[in-house]
Formats: C-alpha cells, sequence, structure tokens
C-alpha cells in the first residue's frame, strides 16, 4: 500500500489528501480550528494533542524555570509553541531553546536551523513521542532532542541525527544531570522534572 493511503476497516485504501502549512494556517484564520483545539500538524496531517495532566505540567514547568536560569541570554527558552520542520510539518514541542540573536518574528517560527534542544515531556503522548516524533526531529535534523519520560522516570537524551534516527542515545536518571550539548556549560539537575 502507498503511505499517502489509508486503510479503512483494513481492506480499503483511500488516497489521503496531506495539508500544507498554508492549508493549516487557513484553517484557524477561518475559524475552523480554534485556540482550543489541540492540534499540530505532522507530515501534512492533523494529529491530536494529548491533554496535559497535572504532572505532565509540573515537569514543563520545572524545565521553563530550569533553563531561564541557566540559559542565562545565551538562548530564548519557548513554551509549547510551533516550530516548523518542512512545508507540511509544525509541532508544538513542549520546551524548545532557539539561539540568540533571533528574528524570525513576526514572519516565522523556529526551524531546524535555529534550534539548540528541543524537548517533549512524555507521559500520554509517549509512544508518540519515543516513534514518530523522535524520527521526525531526527530526520529534520534537530541537534539535540530530550524525551522526559514520566512512566520510565528518566530522560532520553538524543544526539547526533541521522536518516530517521539519532546516532547518540543515553538515559539520565532522576539522580543525574542532563547538559546542553550546544551550549558548553549549561546544565540542570534531572531530579526538579520529576517531582
Amino acid at each position: 500500500m502507498d503511505t499517502g493511503d489509508i486503510d479503512i476497516l483494513g481492506r480499503h485504501p483511500v488516497p489521503r489528501h496531506r495539508l500544507t502549512l498554508d492549508d493549516y494556517h487557513r484553517l484557524g484564520e477561518a475559524g475552523i480550528l480554534g485556540e482550543d483545539d489541540r492540534v499540530e500538524l505532522l507530515e501534512g496531517q492533523l494529529v491530536d494533542m494529548s491533554p496535559i495532566g497535572p504532572r505532565h505540567a509540573l515537569a514543563v514547568d520545572a524545565l521553563n524555570e530550569l533553563l531561564v536560569a541557566a540559559v542565562s541570554g545565551r538562548a530564548a527558552v519557548r513554551v509549547q509553541n510551533p516550530i516548523v520542520l518542512d512545508g507540511g510539518t509544525e509541532p508544538q514541542p513542549d520546551i524548545v531553546l532557539v539561539g540568540r540573536p533571533w528574528r524570525g518574528y513576526p514572519a516565522s517560527h523556529p526551524g531546524p536551523g535555529d534550534i539548540i534542544l528541543l524537548i517533549e515531556v512524555a507521559d500520554s503522548s509517549r509512544d508518540v513521542d519515543l516513534g514518530a516524533k523522535r524520527e521526525l526531529y531526527a530526520r529534520a535534523g534537530i541537534r539535540e532532542f530530550w524525551i522526559v519520560d514520566l512512566i520510565a522516570d528518566g530522560v532520553l537524551v538524543c544526539r547526533n541525527p541521522g536518516g530517521d534516527r539519532y546516532q547518540s542515545v543515553t538515559w539520565v536518571e532522576p539522580a543525574g544531570v542532563l547538559d546542553v550539548e550546544g551550549l558548553p556549560g549549561v546544565t540542570i539537575p534531572a531530579g526538579p522534572l520529576f517531582t
């Protein structure tokens, strides 16, 4: 079956129409997608985002607080805002560190070349974060990607993208320290992400 088709009831392939970024933004401008609709565009498809639970929110807050203090003007910390990977992919990761100076606004969201570190907090979204998103981020050339795994209580640190995977993958326990490879000297403790 062609990857552009979907399988209805396991028997009948049906061609899909993939959205572009322009299509996606027009859906918002027309009011079809509102600010309360939790969707993101992945490879031309609208994908539902998981609801944000209390533990997920606390981890994102901890990351934001720790990283803002740690990067001290060397990077901007963006929380749950869009990035653009290509003409059909605009995910909304939990945290992105963007290099300074970054002058994309108001014309564009950051792209792979702007991103120092991308972080997803994984609980109900764990399968998507470990699977499809990790592959998308590697393919786009995101240099460093962390998955804060609230189910396994640790951080998967992915570096050195090549093709659709990361060549270097390490696991950091809650007692460990996380260092941002693209910002030498910037470290944060992992523990506060799991309280």
